[in-house]
């Protein structure tokens, strides 16, 4: 199938799915929140999706309260449990999950940004075997959410340098293309795709004070949009497949959201498709939004709680970064 063809076929979906899904009721943890400081909401779900049972939550966080924090903390080659940063930073509000990572190496696949520096760095290169068995090696293009000093987030495609303290951001998904890069989506994507879906895409130097990547991209300008294959994410069913899931948006009205759903555990909660997880952030009032790691690592703990139950049978699953909120 013709690769544009495709993207119009994924759009289509995403929007047909959206205009299916009832949106969901969402209820204030009245026993949660009375320990929370002012801006900070949080919010849970039961209702099913698609008929499925399902198990959610969601946490609204004022941007513009001066009093609360938003960090990132990370390992170097190893990982935590979100219990483990929980305590290795003093307790903060709140802990959540975020970037892909190698079990293999424990390193970061993507982004992370504390203090304004680049600590970890976006996956270069993805390697995948092409139609005649050969691996090849193609340039990515992963997204982020970032907060800068002034308190405004915002979600792009992002570049690192190891050679360079900060990122530079794309406001547009790019499909990358070289004749070294070769594989089965190259193959099927004109040569120009790029410039025909990016005319106006320019990197600029992304000056976030934090931020932690993840993909792919779910909701972008007030709409569904998941640009999976753009970031060359998930392969086969990867769009419909169920997960637990990890995400964090914003809305016009500057409140942060940040939402877990559970998964894995049948005739209890399921999980949710990527589809799914666009459509309940738009719904919540996202303008951006953007898909962190999930599965067995999707955890959010409010002072040092669980909200969803982790899917992994030994509980809550290392990872080597996180996304928190403390206050002052």
């Amino acid at each position: 199938m013709n690769f544009l063809l495709k993207i119009f076929v994924y759009t289509f979906f995403c929007f047909s799915a959206a205009a299916l899904q009832a949106q969901m009721k969402w209820v204030k943890v009245d026993s949660v929140n009375t320990k929370l400081p002012r801006g900070l909401t949080l919010y849970y779900s039961n209702d099913s999706l698609d008929g499925k049972p399902n198990i959610a939550y969601y946490l609204e966080a004022d941007l513009k309260n001066k009093h609360l924090q938003f960090e990132v903390d990370t390992t170097m080659n190893r990982r935590l449990t979100p219990e483990a940063f929980y305590a290795k930073n003093n307790h903060p509000l709140v802990v959540v999950n975020g970037t892909f990572f190698s079990f293999q190496t424990n390193q970061n696949l993507n982004v992370v940004i504390k203090k304004g520096k680049v600590v970890a760095h976006n996956l270069a290169y993805l390697e995948r075997k092409g139609r005649d068995s050969i691996i090849r090696r193609m340039p990515v293009n992963r997204s982020a959410i970032g907060i800068s000093k002034k308190r405004k987030a915002d979600i792009a495609w992002i570049k690192t340098d190891s050679a360079k303290s900060f990122a530079t951001a794309n406001q547009l998904p790019v499909l990358w293309s070289s004749s070294t890069a070769n594989n089965d989506l190259e193959k099927e994507s004109p040569e120009n795709l790029q410039n025909l879906s990016n005319k106006k895409a320019k990197y600029h130097r992304w000056k976030m004070q934090t931020a932690i990547g993840g993909g792919p991209v779910l909701v972008q300008n007030n709409q569904i949009q998941v640009t999976n294959e753009f970031e060359r994410m998930f392969t086969g069913k990867g769009l419909t497949d169920k997960h637990p899931r990890t995400a964090m948006g914003y809305t016009k009205d500057h409140k942060l959201i940040i939402l877990v759903i559970q998964g894995r555990f049948p005739n209890l909660a399921e999980g949710a498709s990527l589809v799914q997880e666009a459509d309940i952030l738009k719904n919540i009032g996202c303008v951006e939004a953007l898909n962190l790691d999930g599965g067995g690592s999707s955890c959010m703990l409010i002072n040092g709680n669980q909200t969803i139950q982790p899917s992994d049978k030994t509980g809550q699953r290392p990872t080597p970064a996180i996304f928190m909120i403390k206050v002052k």
